[in-house]
């Protein structure tokens, strides 16, 4: 068989197409590349829900590459503790997985990422720093103000809801007694207490001494009498 010469149009054409070629490739790969999960696909943020802190990881993959996020507290450049671990999978809006915890002011985290083939163990650069302020304080308690009663509200009562208190006597006061009702009659001396107690008054006895001189005198006035008659009838 025998060979034929290829000539130099030919070959710049085949040149030309390997070129092409290659270059969409490489285009290809690239763009393969970019649609693929990123590490700079996910990002993490320290908040507060209420007065319970968290953190919070965002991916925002739109290929939907499952990943898992692992969440780590440093200390003087290390781990102090595992927080937790999450699977996410992202989405064109972004999904968000969020991981409880009661964070410190200016506390540091590290958020590794690992979506394989594509994420091998990265972190999220640079660590988290969580904000200067914490989100639970300690509870004060509020003074609750006393509602004073304003001038309507006392006029708007009416008068006759409030029963008048009945005034009670002290004892000091008592109970008054009847006044005393002179009397003309003489009051009864002390000797004579036995004749009140009989109705008596106090001129009894001036006129039982009188009663009994009438008859002592009627008495000798009959005796003389008769001794006289006596006399008289002896002559």
């Amino acid at each position: 068989m025998a060979f034929t010469p290829i000539s130099r149009r030919t070959s710049r054409a085949a040149r030309f197409l390997g070129v092409a070629a290659a270059s969409t490739a490489i285009v290809l790969g690239a763009s393969s590349n970019a649609l693929a999960c990123n590490i700079k696909e996910f990002s993490a943020e320290a908040k507060c829900d209420g007065t319970q802190g968290v953190i919070s990881v965002t991916d925002v993959d739109r290929t939907g590459v499952e990943a898992t996020v692992s969440v780590y507290l440093q200390s003087n450049g290390g781990d102090a503790k595992k927080v937790g671990e999450k699977a996410v999978k992202g989405s064109k809006k972004g999904t968000t997985i969020t991981f409880e915890e009661d964070w410190a002011p200016n506390a540091e985290y590290r958020i590794h990422v690992e979506a394989l083939p594509y994420i091998q163990g990265e972190n999220i650069t640079p660590n988290l720093i969580t904000p200067a302020t914490a989100c639970k304080t300690e509870d004060t308690p509020t003074p609750t103000a006393t509602p004073t009663p304003t001038p309507s509200d006392s006029a708007s009562t009416p008068a006759e809801d409030t029963p008048t208190p009945t005034a009670t006597p002290s004892a000091s006061e008592g109970t008054t007694a009847p006044a005393t009702v002179e009397s003309n009659a003489p009051s009864a001396a002390v000797g004579d207490s036995n004749l009140a107690e009989t109705g008596a008054n106090s001129n009894t006895g001036l006129i039982a001494g009188i009663a009994i001189a009438l008859v002592a005198i009627g008495g000798g006035a009959v005796f003389f009498g008769l001794r006289r008659r006596g006399a008289s009838s002896s002559r």
